[in-house]
């Protein structure tokens, strides 16, 4: 069933604007004027109401045409012509606010020596607060029977090695060389993949690839190495949608870490106060935790850049601090601690405890817990700020940190259970619980900035509901912030505090989550070595057996502790994997339908004649997510209402697997073969955001139409056109440095050129018209009931649940018609 139905949300206001050259007070005055017109719109006044029904069945449809996937977007490819990026029009930007006055991003950013040390600087309060806090927790989780020298020692040596085969080795040399122009995470991994081979159709149609796409200055250049990895990837869509399902699991677990980070951090910290005060209750700590906690998440609003200032401060004395103790207690109780060192240790320590040696590595592994932030959250710094910061602050401290503790347990072992909190000299225990306390709090942040950025990038790739995201930073282009997701994280953090009521307890959760994320890296990185950084094999081999070893071993311990909470994580991410999967899948079934019932020009432009369809003046916008043919809404709009502007522009925003698209090469144009409509597909990448409140984007688009058309019909254009494009398409060589003066707009030939030209910039004078659709689907009779409950129940509640489309795409209401349709699968 197809029910049509066209709803405005205010009455159209338009105001006379001559030239874009005028200044915002001319714009202002001249609203001043403006004229209600409901019939020079076409919409009858008729405002909120349902404007007619159609009934059609998918299967009746004498529109609809089976199509493949891949042939639509190789088909479209030759249709897309390229106009000149070093033109007038080619450099004007279309409106992308990065919440207010952000800029937009033309070049990546190459930062000085002390751009990258203020970087640095922040890193500390965001990036290392999690990794750097760590010493809290790690021994207390350890549980061993009447503990010996030898056995410190083992656990000392096992941190020290982990820290530095996956902290220094893998995340600072080896996988932050995989970023995706400066953004990291499992999506980041995973867009640099489909970048180098055609695997991208999974995540989503509008998320395909296209040959012009590689001409994008933010596009890497596929390798001309043929892999057999990346030919078994692109032939095999078992294998793209198994490669999809680990990044969602990779991206989930981060999530799931998100929430579990800041619990375990800041009821660890507050913990601490029953070392020197007995008499409280763990009620009173769990009460002061959530607090806390709850503070912590409505400072997120203040941005990834004023957090990090006021945090910062705090990181730098705790790294300070920490080891300075740590020094005091090596010097006092055991100077021969960095004994250590020695990996034979780690023998004796497994020889010794057998069976228990190998539980407690779930413990000894919170170690390395917060370093997957150091990709993660890639974006909202760079890559040579992480680095510095970590080499030169982050892992002497820490090292020289837990040998202090190991030096002290090995004197006092019955203070196993709170080693950080006895460890401290008594003179600075208030000032040390108070700088930890901060420190704990600020360890939260790592993980939570790591999750706005990875929704972010689920967003671009059609795997996550839309949610309102926020770009808090004028400088810095990843610096994003949600406030729907920082609640939901707030309320499920306070559940876990206020379910497990202890640290240890969240500990065995904790670790699950953490052991995952860096497997699923592990594995994404392999791929990136194989597709295309063509690494010799050996090192390929060493690198992956290594880490998936190490890993894998970590791994069968936190599993261990599944029954003691570790199935948390489980149970977070699994939820966010359905929520995931569950939207993926229905905007699929939702293209298709779509393209099912598309329409030829040739049908359309019957339609028009037959009909008697009136032309009204002004411009319209129509977005559909079709990239070839008239989407269906087209159609319906033009039976329900009897009328078509003048300027019909069929608009597709496409997002591209790259971090963001110069405004210069973001808009392609060209006719649809009809008097008066055109196509624009605008491109953005994943961490661009879509605004189209002002006047830049119909200006830009009617800027790049006329372009176009003066570049085809100059008789001085002696060029052939390419064989393989249509007569009213022009190859981007072909208009390099070719710019549509009045004066050559004047001297052309053809009248109905002109007058074509004339009515495209006499709509600059009114304000534009975007039409957006809302389409809705339910379950045929044909239809299994697994699909009707993941159609008619589950897909329909996120769809209406999130944020629509019309608010991601931040359409003035005034401007904005919603045609609602309904398909029956």
């Amino acid at each position: 069933m197809l029910l049509a139905g066209v709803c405005s949300h205010h009455t159209i206001l338009s105001h006379v604007r001559s030239e874009l050259s005028k200044t915002r007070e001319a714009r202002e005055a001249a609203m001043e004027d403006n004229i209600q017109d409901d019939v020079e719109v076409g919409f009858k006044s008729l405002d909120d109401n349902v404007l007619g029904i159609s009934t059609m069945s998918a299967a009746e449809s004498t529109l609809a045409t089976r199509m493949s996937t891949h042939q639509e977007f190789q088909e479209h490819e030759s249709e897309l012509p390229r106009v000149d990026p070093n033109s007038n029009y080619g450099r004007r930007s279309l409106s992308i606010k990065r919440e207010a006055t952000a800029p937009v991003f033309k070049e990546h950013k190459n930062y000085g020596t002390w751009e990258n040390l203020v970087l640095a600087y922040q890193t500390l309060g965001v990036v290392y607060g999690d990794l750097g806090t760590s010493p809290l927790y790690v021994f207390p989780t350890v549980s061993i029977n009447s503990p010996q020298e030898e056995d410190f020692l083992g656990v000392l040596s096992i941190i020290f090695w982990t820290l530095t085969l996956m902290g220094l080795l893998k995340y600072i040399f080896i996988v932050l060389q995989a970023d995706d122009h400066g953004e990291g995470g499992t999506f980041a991994l995973y867009s640099k993949l489909c970048r180098h081979a055609n695997i991208g159709m999974t995540s989503g149609q509008r998320y395909s690839r296209l040959e012009s796409d590689m001409e994008l200055s933010h596009y890497d250049k596929p390798q001309t190495l043929q892999s057999k990895t990346k030919r078994f990837l692109e032939t095999s869509k078992v294998a793209q949608n198994i490669l999809l399902l680990v990044v969602m699991m990779g991206t989930c677990m981060v999530m799931g870490d998100g929430v579990l980070t800041p619990a375990i951090s800041v009821l660890s910290a507050i913990g601490g106060i029953k070392s020197e005060e007995s008499v409280i209750s763990q009620t009173v700590v769990i009460i002061i935790s959530s607090v806390v906690l709850v503070g912590l998440f409505l400072l997120q609003s203040w941005g990834t850049s004023k957090v990090s200032f006021l945090f910062s401060p705090i990181m730098i004395a705790w790294f300070v601090s920490t080891p300075m103790i740590g020094a005091y207690n090596i010097h006092r109780y055991y100077p021969g601690i960095f004994k250590a060192l020695s990996p034979h240790y780690i023998i004796k320590y497994f020889q010794r405890n057998h069976k228990d040696g190998w539980v407690n590595l779930g413990g000894i592994f919170l170690c390395i817990t917060g370093a997957e932030a150091m990709f993660c959250d890639l974006g909202h710094f760079n890559k040579r700020a992480i680095q510095i910061a970590f080499s030169t602050m982050v892992y002497p401290s820490l090292i020289i940190t837990y040998a202090g503790e190991a030096a002290y347990l090995i004197k006092h072992p019955e203070n196993l259970a709170d080693a950080y909190f006895k460890s401290i000299p008594h003179l600075v225990y208030w000032p040390m619980f108070i700088v930890s306390t901060l420190a704990a709090i600020v360890a939260s942040q790592a993980l939570i900035s790591a999750t706005f950025s990875i929704i972010k990038q689920s967003m671009a790739h059609g795997c996550f509901p839309r949610v309102k995201l926020i770009h808090t930073s004028k400088k810095q282009e990843g610096q994003v912030y949600s406030p729907e997701i920082n609640y939901i994280l707030m309320v499920l953090c306070l559940a876990i505090v206020i379910g497990f009521r202890n640290g240890t307890q969240i500990g065995n959760a904790f670790g699950v989550a953490v052991v995952f994320v860096m497997i699923i890296t592990t594995f994404l990185v392999t791929l990136v070595m194989l597709v295309i950084w063509s690494t010799p094999w050996p090192l390929i081999l060493l690198y992956f057996t290594t880490y998936i070893t190490i890993e894998g071993v970590y791994m069968t311990s936190v599993l261990n502790k599944v029954p003691q909470g570790g199935w948390v994580p489980f149970a977070i991410s699994a939820f966010f994997l359905m929520v995931m999967l569950i939207w993926n899948s229905g905007r699929q079934k939702k293209y298709q339908v779509e393209a099912m019932h598309k329409v030829s020009s040739g049908e359309l432009a019957f339609q028009i004649s037959n009909t008697g369809a009136k032309r009204t003046p002004g411009m319209c916008f129509f977005y559909s997510e079709l990239l070839h043919g008239v989407p269906p809404i087209i159609s319906q709009y033009i039976k329900i209402v009897g009328s078509i502007h003048h300027i019909v522009v069929v608009t597709k925003i496409r997002f591209i697997p790259v971090t963001t698209v110069l405004p210069s090469e973001r808009i392609y144009v060209g006719r649809k073969g009809i008097e008066g409509i055109y196509w624009c597909v605008a491109r953005y990448g994943y961490m661009d955001v879509i605004d189209l409140e002002g006047n830049e984007f119909v200006d830009q688009v009617i800027e790049k139409l006329i372009y176009y058309i003066t570049a085809i019909e100059d008789p001085d254009n002696n060029e052939p056109l390419p064989q393989q494009l249509a007569a009213d398409q022009l190859a981007h060589d072909q208009l390099i440095n070719r710019k549509p003066t009045t004066a050559k707009i004047s001297q052309l030939e053809n009248n109905s050129t002109q007058k074509e030209i004339a009515e495209l910039q006499h709509a600059r004078s009114k304000d534009a018209v975007h039409v957006v659709g809302k389409v809705t689907l339910i379950s045929g009779k044909n239809t299994s009931w697994v699909e009707g409950i993941l159609v008619d129940k589950l897909y329909s509640l996120l769809q209406n649940t999130c944020r629509s489309s019309i608010a991601a795409l931040r359409i003035p209401p005034a401007l904005l018609l919603q045609v609602g349709m309904v398909y029956e699968l």
